[in-house]
Order: structure tokens, then C-alpha cells, then sequence
């Protein structure tokens, strides 16, 4: 009883270190991803191979707002003649909790053609507040920043991802629609992705089984009618994303997985 309570104690007061309630976060069981993961992905058009992605998790973990996080970055970069037609450079980025799978920091380094895009996000979960800001080209100096309001356990679109990864979605039936809430370019986003089903889908490395989610987009000239876009995600412990296809007004543009590497499971 004594040693219960001592530990009890020990707990609380590493807590209270860390200027923390043990409450102030939710928890989010994850099973799916861990440390030093690499997925690689191609982007094609049709046959016409457009870029290329790769999704890696830092192999080590990091301290933002005294809490662990991991550290994952989104890259992507234009190949062949579109490289030549409009050179792409990109790198999303977040640090995203351990344990609650929300964002405290996460960044844009965008390259395209001419276009430059340097911007930070610092997220503050206990006032539910967004601070942007907005780097010069070499990223060294600050042109402005702005504050901003959010919802309770906001997610940017790198964390939005990989929470996507810990959902059960063994009680799912098709046709059921999961909500989520995003900040985006200085706005909060409502979204609402819908459960399709399960299927085999078919990739370089083989055959999986898969869970299929849609996002529901509004009718637009862009995408085609109906479900434009669609994520199929391995319908096992990792949730790896498999591929994503994008219905457009003429044809469709294709994320396929070329290599997973160091899995959770």
C-alpha cells in the first residue's frame, strides 16, 4: 500500500514538472506507426509518371510544449517533363504528439516554379489557439504572423493523415461518415470522409486487403461527379496508405506505394 502510494505520488509530481494536468490531453491509442518509418510513393498521370512522395518519421522522438513528439515530414518532388514544365519541391512537416496524435508545430517549405512558401504553425492546445508564421525565402527572417482561434484538438493536414492511421474502423459499414476538423492556410476546415468499404487493391508489392475512404468534396469543374477521390488504406495493424486516386474533369491522377520500410508491425 505504501509503495502504491509512493509511486502515485512519484507520478503526480513528474506531472506537475512538466506543468501539467494528467487530463489536459486526450489520449489516442496508436498501433499503426512508430519511429524511422519510410513510405515512398509515385505520382502518375495515366502512364505519364508526374512525381514522386516519400512520408518519413523522424527515428527519433523530440520535445515540443514539454510534450514527445514525433517528427514527420511529407516530401514530394516533380519528375521527368513535368519537372521540366513546373519544378516542385515540397516539404510538409509537423511534430505530432505521442500520445494524442494532435499537432504542436507543424511547417510548409513550398517550391514551385517561382512561387516560395515559408510557414510555420505553432499550435497552443491549452488556450485552443494557431499562431502562422511566415518566413522569408531563406527562412531566416520573420515577415508577419497571426493568431488565430481553434478548435478543441485541431489537426493540420500531416497530423490529419496519420490520425486517419489510428481509427478503428472494424465497426465501420458502408456508407458511414467520420468527421474531422482541420486548420489549413490560416482557416479551420470541416471534413467529412466516408466509409466505402473493404477490396483487394493491387500495388508493386502485391496484393492487399484494403479499407476504402472517400472525402466528401463539393461538386466542382475540377474532379469528376460522385466519390473523385479515394484512399485506400491496408486493412491490417499498420494502416499504411496504399493508394489514393483522384477522379478529374479529364482523367485521373494516381498515388501509388513503391516501398515500406522499417513498419510498426
Amino acid at each position: 500500500m505504501k509503495k502504491a502510494l509512493l509511486l502515485s505520488l512519484l507520478i503526480a509530481g513528474c506531472l506537475f514538472s512538466f506543468g501539467l494536468r494528467s487530463d489536459e490531453y486526450r489520449y489516442v491509442p496508436n498501433d499503426s506507426f512508430s519511429t524511422s518509418e519510410i513510405l515512398t510513393y509515385r505520382v502518375h498521370y495515366g502512364v505519364i509518371n508526374a512525381a514522386e512522395a516519400a512520408m518519413v518519421v523522424s527515428d527519433q522522438y523530440y520535445f515540443i510544449n514539454k510534450r514527445p513528439c514525433y517528427k514527420i515530414d511529407i516530401y514530394g518532388k516533380t519528375t521527368g517533363l513535368f519537372d521540366l514544365a513546373v519544378r516542385i519541391r515540397d516539404n510538409w512537416g509537423a511534430y505530432i504528439d505521442t500520445a494524442s496524435i494532435i499537432p504542436h508545430k507543424a511547417y510548409r517549405y513550398i517550391e514551385e516554379g517561382k512561387y516560395r512558401k515559408n510557414e510555420v504553425v505553432k499550435f497552443d492546445h491549452q488556450r485552443d489557439e494557431a499562431t502562422i508564421l511566415n518566413m522569408d525565402r531563406e527562412n531566416k527572417n520573420l515577415k508577419n504572423k497571426k493568431k488565430h482561434k481553434v478548435p478543441e484538438n485541431i489537426l493540420d493536414m500531416v497530423g490529419g493523415y496519420y490520425f486517419l492511421r489510428t481509427l478503428d474502423y472494424s465497426q465501420q459499414k458502408p456508407g458511414d461518415i467520420m468527421n474531422l476538423q482541420g486548420f489549413f492556410d490560416g482557416k479551420v476546415y470541416d471534413l467529412q470522409l466516408r466509409f466505402l468499404g473493404r477490396e483487394e487493391v493491387k500495388t508493386r508489392l502485391g496484393t492487399f486487403r484494403s479499407i476504402v475512404i472517400a472525402p466528401m468534396l463539393p461538386d466542382n469543374d475540377f474532379f469528376a461527379k460522385g466519390n473523385p477521390v479515394k484512399v485506400w488504406i491496408s486493412d491490417d495493424q499498420n494502416k499504411v496508405p496504399l493508394k489514393i486516386k483522384a477522379e478529374l474533369s479529364v482523367g485521373a491522377l494516381e498515388i501509388d506505394i513503391k516501398d515500406m520500410k522499417n513498419l510498426r508491425n
